[in-house]
C-alpha cells in the first residue's frame, strides 16, 4: 500500500511578542491510500495545527513553517503559491470542520453553497452541478436532497449540517479527507450515524481519512492506525489494537484510564493531574514529566526519543523502555 502523504519533521511555529513559540515541533507521519488514520491529544497538543499545516492554512504572520516537508503523491507542498494550494485545497486534500454552523453562511441556502464548492474546482455546467449536487446528499444519507437544497442552515439539525459539510468536502472526490473533531458538537447517536458515514465513504470512495478527535472510543470505532499527541510531539504510534491493548506511553494510558465505563464501577473518574504545557515552556526534559507518575530524574533533564517497540510498527516516546539489541529493557522503573 503506497503513502498518499507523508510529513516529515515539521515543525510550525506562533509569534508572541519577541518570541517564536512552537505550537508542533518535528512531527512525522505516513497516511496510507484508503486508511484512516486517528491524530489523539488533549486541547493544545497540536492536533488542529497539524492538520493546518497539512491543507496550507497556517496564517502567516503570526504562524511560520519552520522546517519539514509536507509530499502529497510525492510532491512537496510546503513551498507552494497561495495559488497553487487552492489547487490542491478542496480537490485533492479536503477538510471538515467542527462546527459546521460557522462553516456555513447563514445568508445561503444548502444549494447555493454546494453548487459553489462544486463549481470552484470543475467544469460542470449549472445543470450537472445540481445533479452532482443532489447525489453528494444522498450518499451522505440525507433524505429529501432535492428540498434540502432550497433550505438555510439554520434550518437543519446539527448532525444534518454537519452530513451537507462531508458533502461539501467530498465534491470533488478528494483523495485524503481531514474531519477535525466532526462528532464534537453532535449527541452520541448522530455521532455514531457520522462515524458509519465516513466508514462507509472511505469504503465507497477509497478516500484516505485523518480523523483528529480528543476521544479514544471514536479512534477504536474507526482507525486502522492512532497517532497520540502531546505538547506538539508525537508520544506514541502505531496500529489501534496494539495501543488500545497495550499502552506503553503514561499519557495513552492516562487517557485510556479516563475514558467512563459502561458498568459504572468507578466512584470517580480518573483525570491526568495538571494540564498541558503552554508552548516553549518546558525548555529541558519530558513534557509529559510534570504530569507523569512514573517520571525518574533522567526525565527532568532529557528529552526522550521515538522508540520503536516489540513491534516495529509501535513507537513510543519514553524513558520508560530502551532498545538495547533488539529488546526492551527497563531503565529502573516499572511500567
Amino acid at each position: 500500500m503506497s503513502h498518499i502523504l507523508q510529513i516529515k519533521d515539521l515543525k510550525v511555529s506562533f509569534q508572541s511578542g519577541k518570541k517564536l513559540l512552537p505550537a508542533i515541533d518535528g512531527i512525522s507521519f505516513d497516511l496510507k491510500e484508503g486508511e484512516i488514520l486517528g491524530i489523539v491529544g488533549e486541547s493544545g497538543s497540536g492536533k488542529s495545527v497539524t492538520s493546518l499545516a497539512a491543507m496550507g492554512l497556517i496564517p502567516s504572520p503570526p504562524g511560520k513553517m519552520e522546517k519539514g516537508q509536507i509530499i502529497f503523491e510525492g510532491k512537496d507542498l510546503r513551498h507552494n503559491t497561495e495559488k497553487e494550494w487552492r489547487k490542491v485545497r478542496g480537490n485533492q486534500i479536503s477538510m471538515i470542520f467542527q462546527e459546521p454552523m460557522t462553516s456555513l453562511n447563514p445568508l445561503f441556502t444548502i444549494g447555493n453553497q454546494l453548487m459553489e464548492a462544486i463549481k470552484l474546482h470543475t467544469n460542470l455546467s449549472k445543470r450537472e452541478a445540481l445533479v452532482r449536487g443532489i447525489e453528494l446528499l444522498r450518499l451522505v444519507g440525507i433524505p429529501r436532497a432535492e428540498g434540502i437544497l432550497k433550505e438555510y442552515p439554520h434550518q437543519l439539525s446539527g448532525g444534518m449540517r454537519q452530513r451537507i459539510m462531508i458533502a461539501m468536502a467530498m465534491a470533488c472526490n478528494p483523495k485524503v479527507l481531514i474531519a477535525d473533531e466532526p462528532t464534537t458538537a453532535l449527541d452520541v447517536t448522530i455521532q455514531a450515524q457520522i462515524l458509519a458515514l465516513m466508514k462507509d465513504l472511505n469504503k465507497k470512495t477509497n478516500t484516505s481519512i485523518i480523523l483528529i478527535t480528543h476521544d479514544l472510543g471514536v479512534v477504536a470505532e474507526i482507525c486502522e492506525r492512532v497517532i497520540v499527541m502531546y505538547a506538539g510531539q508525537i508520544v506514541e504510534q502505531g496500529d489501534v489494537r496494539t495501543i488500545l491493548k497495550n499502552p506503553r506511553h503514561p499519557y495513552t494510558k492516562g487517557l485510556l484510564k479516563s475514558v467512563p465505563e459502561l458498568s459504572g464501577k468507578k466512584e470517580r473518574l480518573y483525570s491526568i493531574p495538571g494540564t498541558v504545557p503552554m508552548p516553549g515552556t518546558i525548555q529541558h526534559g519530558c513534557r509529559f514529566a510534570p504530569r507523569c507518575s512514573e517520571a525518574f530524574s533522567r526525565c527532568q533533564e532529557e528529552e526522550p526519543k521515538l522508540r520503536k517497540m516489540e513491534n516495529d510498527k509501535h513507537e513510543v516516546r519514553c524513558f520508560l523502555y530502551t532498545v538495547k539489541e533488539g529488546s526492551d529493557k527497563h531503565v529502573g522503573v516499572t511500567s
